[in-house]
């Protein structure tokens, strides 16, 4: 496959470079995308810079590159985002490029100005290509006088309140209300009615200018039931562009993308062909000369409108360099040194089907808040090339790193690659299930589980998937069927091969061998299977599984070379290739497999007796407590003591990864106290306040 000639080249020397090619280049990012950059560079054998926080001192990025710079406190506002630290850190270090990555100033018009003054190149699109796309209010213009159909809106800025309620009204529920600097999902509100509008007005401008420096919005119809389809674009400094094909992105939580892939179930030649001819015209039209990504949000009829161009490397740019076999970070150094395209419209061939997760920091089962803390344990599938296809992931992280409050709770980007959508869907379900993270709360769980729903596996998609089929929020799942079976047979073999080993120990007291029941029972997640077990030590073990009766209902042959303490169980079960995670609790284990996550025991048919007659514990009582959701800084308290509050009424503001979030009451009641004030840094389930 073309990704694995790819992987090839990526893993050998140094490739020749022509006598211009810079030497050093600084990247003014952090995170898996810093990481990214920083292995093509050293591919191409080019120096690297990082520049870092003080939140990152110890980051990856800052190890993997030839030189670091330190460059202010862990707010992004100063450190990241401050051009002129940026500026000096080249100076300090004789960097001659820069890369922008994704976020931060990668979208800044004033940085690659900033950058030409002081003789440095910005690795990335002219400023006249970001100031008509990077500006999604100019962009929309742009694209307008261009002649591409775009979603009906007010191509114009909002200025306050009553405005953003008058424009809205004009274009019709729903609307969204966008920040016009940015992305990933950071100042975006959906409004169905006036009082969503003006309360979404005001978040949406609150989180622009935290996170861009700009708080300007607009308005645009929401179109109900659309899929996120987007082109990616490659251009050069000698007037030619190119497309490699689309991606589906249409998979995401609060406007935010979760999974991608490449292509789109949903495109055919004919609409691949005239969405990406109206992505290259427009790119031509503004003179684009990097990678970029024009966005288009697709109907199910297969209509598409311009929605936004993002003048910057994608987060989801692997599955494209999957597909396409081409390295989009060479690509934009080899443009930024003014080299000419290689690739012509002709060569790009779309070869299998890729699928990326983002893989975040946050709860899903808590409605996917965020999650902080130390990786106390990351291990991550390996990358890998074989005849079943390709398996690779990005990541700025290693165990033992901290994911911090101050930045994207993004912990990995997993991508696999294979000859269909089905194949790759099934290596990523494999994948998600080796890949073992523990120390803080993370997606896996719901990304498993998304890789085994009918609907997503028959590309059936909306950017409402998740709010459609999720509507109460991801619930732990229970195992059943055939997956009850896996896990209570990997159960039993697991304290088979343990019972088995412990006859084995050398010196014991000499008497009678102890003898250990073949009847065993399986408390997985409180269903409890019986079964028969038998084999050696060093052979495969048969469990056979017994209704009430002790009649056979299934014989499965369990083989794997797992031992106690390590956290993946990779064997057999039966004729099916089975992963499974396996955490170790008081007298059992906790196994995770396909999204479920299963407490699990196994007893002697005393024990399970015994068992059935222990008390369960009631969990305390917090119904009369506001605990705070996650880890974050009190932005607002809008309540104080002795109020009377209704239920929906907006209580305080905690601001967590970026995003703000406004807690509301769940009933009617009176505030007995209040524990927490705005500027307080606030742990998950910290009492914010009392109801009498």
């Amino acid at each position: 496959m073309v990704w694995s000639l790819l992987c090839s080249r990526l893993s050998h020397a140094t490739v020749r470079m022509p006598p211009h090619m810079f030497k050093k280049i600084l990247i003014a990012n952090r995170g898996e995308i810093a990481c990214r950059i920083i292995k093509t560079a050293r591919r191409l054998g080019i120096r690297t810079v990082a520049v870092y926080s003080e939140a990152d001192c110890d980051a990856l990025h800052v190890e993997m590159a030839d030189e670091a710079v330190p460059i202010g406190p862990a707010p992004a506002a100063q450190s990241y985002l401050v051009i002129e630290k940026i500026v000096e850190a080249c100076r300090q270090t004789g960097a001659e490029a820069v890369h922008p990555g994704y976020g931060f100033l990668s979208e800044r018009e004033a940085f690659p100005f900033a950058l030409a003054e002081a003789g440095i190149v910005f690795i990335g699109p002219n400023p006249k290509a970001i100031a008509a796309m990077g500006d999604k209010i100019a962009s929309k213009k742009a694209a307008a006088r261009a002649k591409v159909s775009t979603v009906p809106g007010f191509l114009g800025e909002i200025e306050d309140a009553p405005h953003a309620l008058e424009i809205a009204a004009e274009i019709g529920y729903p609307v969204m209300i966008k920040a016009s600097a940015g992305g990933g999902g950071k100042g975006m509100r959906i409004a169905y009615d006036a009082k969503e509008t003006e309360e979404g007005f005001f978040l949406a401008r609150s989180e622009a200018k935290s996170s861009f420096g700009d708080d300007r919005v607009f308005i645009e119809k929401f179109i109900e039931s659309p899929r996120h389809v987007e082109i990616q674009v490659l251009g050069d400094k000698h007037g030619h562009v190119i497309h490699l094909g689309e991606r589906e992105c249409s998979i995401q939580r609060r406007n935010q993308k979760v999974v991608e892939e490449a292509p789109s179930p949903l495109l055919d030649a004919n609409m691949r062909h005239a969405m990406g001819e109206q992505a290259v015209a427009l790119a031509k039209a503004v003179g684009y000369d990097s990678a970029g990504t024009v966005e288009f949000v697709a109907g199910q009829d297969k209509s598409f409108y311009f929605l936004e161009m993002n003048t910057r490397l994608q987060v989801e740019h692997p599955v494209t360099e999957m597909v396409v076999g081409i390295d989009l970070v060479e690509q934009m150094i080899r443009v930024a040194a003014g080299e000419k395209l290689k690739i012509r419209q002709a060569d790009v061939k779309l070869n299998g089907w890729a699928v990326e997760t983002r893989i975040y920091a946050e709860d899903p089962f808590r409605n996917f808040l965020p999650s902080i803390g130390r990786l106390t344990r990351y291990r991550s599938p390996e990358d890998r090339t074989d005849g079943d296809g390709a398996l690779r992931t990005d990541t700025g992280v290693f165990e033992g790193a901290e994911i911090s409050m101050f930045y994207d709770p993004m912990i990995a980007k997993l991508v696999t690659h294979a000859a269909t959508r089905q194949a790759a869907i099934a290596l990523q379900a494999d994948a998600l299930d080796a890949f073992v993270i523990d120390g803080v709360e993370h997606n896996i769980p719901f990304l498993a589980a998304l890789m085994q729903h009918p609907r997503w596996r028959e590309g059936r998609l909306s950017t409402g998937f998740i709010a459609e089929e999720y509507r109460d929020g991801f619930k732990p799942g229970a195992p059943e069927g055939e997956d009850l079976d896996v896990l209570a047979a990997v159960a039993v073999a697991i304290d088979h091969l343990s019972n088995n080993r412990r006859r084995a120990i050398t010196h014991q007291m000499a008497g009678p061998a102890v003898r250990f029941s073949d009847r065993r029972y399986a408390d997985v997640g409180g269903t409890l299977v019986a079964a028969r077990v038998e084999g050696t030590l060093g052979n495969p073990t048969k469990v056979t599984l017994v209704d009430a009766k002790s009649i056979r209902r299934a014989t499965l042959n369990v083989d794997a070379d797992w031992w106690p303490g390590q956290p993946v169980w990779r064997g057999k079960v039966g004729d099916r290739c089975v992963t499974v995670q396996v955490r170790p609790i008081h007298n059992g284990y906790e196994l995770s497999y396909r999204g479920v996550r299963a407490k699990t025991l196994v007893y002697t048919e005393r024990e399970a007796q015994l068992a059935a007659l222990t008390p369960e514990k009631a969990p305390a009582d917090t119904s009369k407590l506001l605990l705070c959701p996650m880890p974050g800084l009190v932005k607002a308290v809008h309540v104080s003591e002795g109020q009377e509050v209704k239920a929906g009424e907006a209580l305080c503001v905690v601001e967590a990864m970026k995003m703000e979030n406004i807690l509301r009451a769940e009933r009617d009641a009176v505030v007995k106290a209040v524990r927490a004030k705005p500027g307080d840094g606030l742990a998950v389930d910290a009492v914010i306040m009392e109801f009498a």
